[in-house]
């Protein structure tokens, strides 16, 4: 602990340095790759997304207070009702299952109903029935959109105007863009369902990455402000100085963040068998790690490279290296001695 205390306070002073902001291209082909498998990896493994009950309409069936719960039980259950669909077996709890179908007319209900209550030896009345219609589905998916299109808008303009600048809000925004690529495909590679509470997980890990990004963008516009013309630094240098001095942070937050969340997710999802606590859950934890990242080395690398092209800023630069040379140059005393 002690050495890990030292290495946050020279970073923070500058005895010690990551270039971070000097690698910037083999983050940006990092996180590119991983955006890629995240976008391709779903269609090439699972054909595509897996949207729960609630976004593409069905019928589900929970059989409760159950001895046995196997799934080819359930299965068989179906299949000797509607033999041409394919159900969505899951455990709920330690003995609960929960069995999602295409959607079935009334009838059709009733009688699979009655043969998972037969097939799990249980009262009929512990076998709950619900219907979702695919109107109501397209209307959630519809309204998960506009959300996410209204919160990135509205970040991108507050942070415009905290900042005074638009380029930290670009860079902001990519990193946002870049959690969520990489968090949904996540779940499509994995096969877990996208369900209204992981879309509620996917919100909130943006509000997190938000939270991080500002963090670290204040501590670089305290730099880069506090330097001035007479700086021996160069503006990336700055940033990369800022970086470095809240990396530590970054990774305290993000670990003190993570561990709830990782109990949530054991809890929700091994004990309880909670579907919608496992769903928010494994979305936080996955969207605070993939943020922390973000944060670290896509927002602030790209927001140095967006100011980098700037006029005040390559004088800038020009001068602070140009008195960098000289004062490491000889001196004639020196040459003569």
């Amino acid at each position: 602990m002690a050495s890990f205390s030292k290495f946050g306070n020279d970073l923070y002073t500058g005895a010690r340095s990551l270039n971070i902001v000097g690698r910037r291209k083999l983050w940006y082909l990092i996180a590119g790759g991983m955006v890629l498998i995240a976008l391709v990896g779903p269609f090439l493994l699972r054909g595509g997304f897996v949207f729960g009950i609630e976004f593409t309409g069905g019928s589900e069936f929970v059989v409760s207070q159950t001895t046995s719960q196997s799934e080819t039980t359930a299965t068989d259950a179906v299949a000797s009702v509607v033999p041409d669909t394919v159900p969505k077996v899951s455990t709920v709890g330690s003995d609960g299952v929960r069995i999602q179908t295409d959607q079935l007319s009334e009838a059709e209900t009733t009688e699979v109903r009655d043969a998972l209550a037969a097939a799990y030896n249980v009262p009929v009345r512990e076998v709950a029935t619900s219907f979702i219609g695919a109107t109501w589905g397209q209307d959630i998916t519809g309204q998960a959109l506009r959300a996410l299109v209204v919160f990135l808008v509205l970040a991108g303009i507050i942070m415009a105007i905290y900042f005074r600048t638009w380029k930290m809000s670009v860079a902001a925004m990519v990193a946002l863009l870049h959690d969520l690529v990489i968090t949904a495909g996540f779940y499509g590679i994995t096969g877990f369902e996208i369900t209204p509470a992981a879309v509620i997980g996917f919100l909130t890990i943006l509000g997190y990455s938000l939270y991080d990004t500002v963090v670290v963008f204040d501590k670089i516009r305290e730099n880069t402000n506090f330097d001035g013309s007479g700086s021996s630094r160069t503006f990336s240098e700055s940033v990369n100085l800022a970086v470095n001095q809240t990396l530590v942070r970054s990774i305290n937050t993000s670990v003190v963040a993570a561990l709830p969340v990782a109990s949530i997710l054991f809890i929700g999802a091994f004990v309880l068998g909670a579907g919608t606590l496992r769903d928010i859950s494994l979305a936080l934890l996955i969207g605070i790690l993939v943020g922390t990242y973000s944060t670290i080395f896509i927002a602030s690398p790209m927001y140095a490279q967006l100011r980098n092209g700037e006029d005040v800023i390559r004088k800038h630069d020009k001068k602070a290296l140009a008195a960098r040379a000289k004062a490491s140059a000889p001196t004639a005393e020196s040459v003569t001695a």
